[in-house]
């Protein structure tokens, strides 16, 4: 196992345990595979286990398989507060009382404000005085590092990495995401800040491995390096030094025991202009899926009106490589979890956007389209709850 530094002089296995899909048993999480897996991650290396508070089951489970076999000393936990269900002071130390409580520990090394969407939501923690309770946690030891998981664009968490002298932040990241979500220039800015950054998503949910065009199969299975396509993409990963930890959602030995391979023997700086190739090959396979020909540059912002149309475009074509129930998710959790309405039915039709496409693009069609394939009854049954539930 490779090893980068953690916060304060931690050494972290690049590998991390995604708790979040543990194998279920009937209405609950099988908790002895979930065990046999987690305890041959810590004896080959693992010491990153994330979990979270709506991971259903997972803290209970990590808490009692770590109990069971005296080894809490030897991992670092990751969970993360439900940011979005703070509607008090009182209910920040109610959750996290909650989740030492699950986990059968009185400390959390790696402590996260969960999915943060924009500046709006840490400025609300912060009006409930969240800023000072970290200072109490972090001086009685019940927290040792802080940090933040996000989902949203470039600029947005550029504010939110500036809002708060934070330890460290969690992105969503992987080959397809390098110039969208929070992308390279975000990964850069977070490191030039001293901060260790962990992966989320590195397959997207498996889906740069299960839903792969035949392009992208043939050029991998014609490669004379002879890798998977879940290998080609951690080593992408890995390859950056701006990365510190890599989350897997294992929940197999076989997936476990290969992940493991790859990070005993990975490198940054490995890859060649050969591997760089077959990457673009394989993007190159799954972008001639797609339904806009959007680079997300960004020169189309700002908006007059808020619409991501970067990120509106990125969902849109994620129905036709990845599956409509996936899209509209990930655009509920990009659009609707801000204070500021970003989603495509703001469009106003200007036309501001398309005098500055350098694709051409016919932004004002393309975005009401894309609308139309996005915005169904759930998102919009969604996104009036959300509202309720979390006010600003």
């Amino acid at each position: 196992m490779q090893y980068r530094n953690g916060c304060g002089g931690d050494r972290l296995s690049i590998l991390g345990y995604g708790c979040m899909r543990f194998t279920r048993r009937g209405p609950g999480i099988d908790i002895d595979k979930a065990e046999q897996e987690i305890m041959e991650a810590i004896q080959t290396g693992v010491n990153y286990f994330d979990t979270a508070y709506f991971y259903s089951g997972s803290e209970a489970a990590l808490g009692e398989i770590l109990k069971r076999n005296r080894c809490r000393k030897q991992v670092n936990i990751a969970t993360k507060l439900p940011q979005f269900l703070v509607r008090t002071p009182a209910a920040i130390e109610k959750y996290f009382q909650e989740q030492l409580k699950r986990l059968q520990t009185n400390y959390i090394d790696y402590y996260l404000m969960h999915m943060l969407t924009d500046v709006a939501s840490w400025e609300k923690l912060v009006g409930f005085g969240i800023q000072e309770w970290i200072a109490e946690k972090k001086a009685s030891g019940q927290i040792r590092h802080i940090g933040f998981s996000f989902h949203g664009n470039t600029d947005m968490f550029l504010q939110v990495l500036d809002a708060y002298d934070w330890d460290f932040c969690m992105i969503q990241y992987n080959y397809m995401d390098e110039y969208s979500q929070v992308g390279k220039k975000g990964l850069q800015a977070a490191s030039e800040k001293g901060l260790p950054v962990f992966i989320m998503e590195p397959l997207r949910g498996g889906k740069l491995v299960s839903l792969l065009p035949q392009g992208a199969k043939k050029a991998i299975a014609e490669h004379n390096k002879k890798r998977s396509a879940a290998e080609w993409a951690l080593r992408w990963l890995w390859n950056q030094n701006e990365v510190t930890c890599v989350l897997s959602g294992m929940n197999s030995l076989d997936m476990l025991r290969e992940n493991v391979r790859v990070a005993s023997d990975v490198a940054a700086g490995e890859l060649t202009p050969e591997d760089f190739a077959l990457i673009d090959q394989i993007k190159t396979s799954i972008n001639q899926t797609i339904k806009v020909n959007c680079t997300g540059c960004a020169y189309c912002m700002p908006c007059p009106k808020g619409v991501d149309i970067p990120g509106a475009f990125r969902c849109y074509n994620l129905i036709y490589t990845e599956g409509k129930r996936s899209a509209v998710m990930e655009y509920f959790m990009v659009t609707a979890g801000r204070k500021n309405a970003c989603d495509v039915s703001q469009c106003v039709d200007c036309g501001k956007c398309e005098q500055h496409c350098p694709q051409e693009i016919a932004i004002r069609r393309e975005l009401k389209q894309a609308g139309r394939e996005l915005e169904t009854p759930f998102y919009k049954a969604g996104k009036l709850l959300y509202k309720i539930i979390k006010p600003w």
